[in-house]
């Protein structure tokens, strides 16, 4: 007879102890409780305020600021508010590391009390744009320091915003700085600088000021800088190579009470400022004694130290002189729009190998007043003027005709719309091989105030005038002598 076995205990996971149960589920529980909390939840970066700053726009946060730029691990955040400082910020890249000023999406303001930079950047590079010139320090403690969402104003006649040295690849984004004698300051060595989507504005100085600089790799775009009474951007004794200003709005930087202004003046007299671009921008101003809106100055006797630019797909306006270039070589200057050149809209003088081709030069009635408008060459040679459209219209004191070419040698004008022109058309003197081909030169004003269209004085030499139209002015339509010129295929408008 067989025995019955005793039945087995369930053990089940349904038939364990309720607490049993939970040990499986709340063991990782625990376990993440006992990590630490930084492995939890993200740190958040400490703003100013732990550093003892007040942001309350009367208490001095100079010394709370200092404490924040050594101790903030790189990221010194500003939140809303307006932190008063009475001294410069100065940023020991060597000391701090990798850092970056950030403001709470343009929320804060620094104010400036006392004379110098906000904020001054100082670095120890010493290379070039290579990478194997960049110390491997460099590249841990020093690259790219960054200012960014930050408003910084000027309360002091000598305030500046920031001022860089020695430093590589440094960045500004998205600041605004105003009230300011220089908004932004390069000096000594620095290289491939940005400036992007930013407001310099109301300087007593420039927005950008490239002092003394050896800057190469800098890119400016996307940035409106206006109202700095000593240029928008200036460059002044500097060596500078690959300089792109690009998609910005530079406007109503002069001074009626100085001898010269320009929205972007580069002055290499004692430098060489070389490759660069001035693409796509507004610049824009106040006929001003001696103003230009783009004005280069270079080393007297010696073209070779400024130049190889291209000024292409410009709206340039409203200036004396529009372009302004002495002692520079290799300028294109292609496919602009121009209006009211008070003077000049572009004056070469002491050039060598300047391509204008392609430029709208108007006088668009619904800007008021007609302006001269006109080009003149003086003392270069090697220049091209192609497919370029003069409405002239307006009187311009002491010039000669709407296109110049004075004292020069190697000329080429072709394919030239002017309307308007005075008191000539095209104007030559003291000049040789020079040619005028397949030009339209037309008045339609009644009384006629052009005296003529094309006129070569009896000391230049070797000009040849080719299948142009021209309507008669008051002396005649084409006065060149057979000494001076040879004329051929050329015909009257009807």
């Amino acid at each position: 007879m067989t025995t019955a076995q005793p039945a087995r205990p369930v053990t089940s996971f349904c038939r364990r102890p309720f607490v049993s149960r939970l040990v499986p589920l709340l063991l990782p529980l625990a376990f993440a409780a006992a990590l630490p909390s930084a492995q939890c939840e993200p740190q958040q970066t400490p703003d100013m305020h732990r550093f003892g700053a007040r942001g309350d726009g009367q208490t001095d946060d100079t010394a709370a600021i200092r404490r924040a730029v050594g101790d903030s691990n790189g990221l010194v955040r500003f939140p809303r508010g307006r932190f008063r400082i009475s001294e410069t910020i100065e940023i020991r890249l060597a000391e701090t590391g990798p850092i970056s000023l950030s403001g709470d999406a343009g929320t804060a303001t620094v104010v400036m009390t006392g004379p110098g930079p906000a904020f001054r950047f100082l670095g120890s590079h010493q290379g070039t744009s290579g990478p194997d010139t960049v110390r491997d320090e460099v590249w841990r403690q020093q690259r790219m320091p960054q200012v960014e969402n930050l408003e910084i104003v000027g309360e002091h006649p000598e305030a500046d915003g920031l001022e860089f040295l020695g430093t590589l690849q440094p960045g500004v984004r998205g600041v605004l700085i105003r009230r300011v004698r220089h908004a932004i300051v390069l000096r000594q060595r620095n290289r491939n600088f940005i400036l992007d989507a930013s407001h310099l504005y109301d300087c007593s100085g420039s927005g950008l000021l490239l002092d003394r600089v050896d800057l190469h790799q800098a890119i400016v775009q996307g940035s409106h800088i206006s109202f700095c009474r000593q240029g928008g951007i200036r460059i002044v004794g500097s060596a500078i190579r690959n300089l792109q200003i690009t998609g910005n709005d530079i406007e109503y930087n002069y001074d009626q009470q100085a001898e010269q202004s320009a929205d972007i003046w580069i002055d290499s007299r004692e430098g060489s400022v070389r490759e660069g671009t001035i693409a796509s921008n507004t610049i824009q101003a106040v006929p001003t004694p001696g103003g230009s809106n783009i004005r280069w100055i270079g080393t007297p006797g010696t073209p070779d130290k400024v130049g190889l630019w291209s000024i292409t797909g410009n709206h340039i306006s409203n200036q004396t002189a529009n372009i302004h270039i002495t002692d520079g070589r290799g300028f294109t200057i292609t496919g602009n729009s121009f209006i009211r050149g008070i003077d000049r809209n572009i004056l070469l003088e002491d050039c060598r190998n300047v391509v204008l081709s392609a430029n709208s030069i108007d006088n668009n009635p619904d800007y008021g007043e007609s302006a001269g408008n006109g080009i003149s060459i003086r003392r270069s040679r090697g220049v091209i003027v192609s497919a370029v459209q003069i409405e002239a219209a307006g009187p311009a004191e002491g010039r000669h005709g709407t296109i110049e070419i004075h004292d020069s040698n190697a000329v080429t004008l072709t394919g030239c719309q002017l309307f308007e022109p005075a008191p000539d058309g095209i104007h030559v003197a003291r000049s040789r091989n020079v040619q005028i081909e397949q030009c339209l030169i037309q008045q339609d004003a009644t009384p006629p105030r052009m005296a003529a269209a094309i006129r070569v004085a009896p000391d230049s030499r070797g000009v040849v005038i080719r299948n142009n139209l021209t309507s008669p002015g008051t002396d005649g339509d084409i006065l060149a002598s057979p000494e001076t010129s040879h004329c051929e295929g050329n015909r009257s408008l009807q």
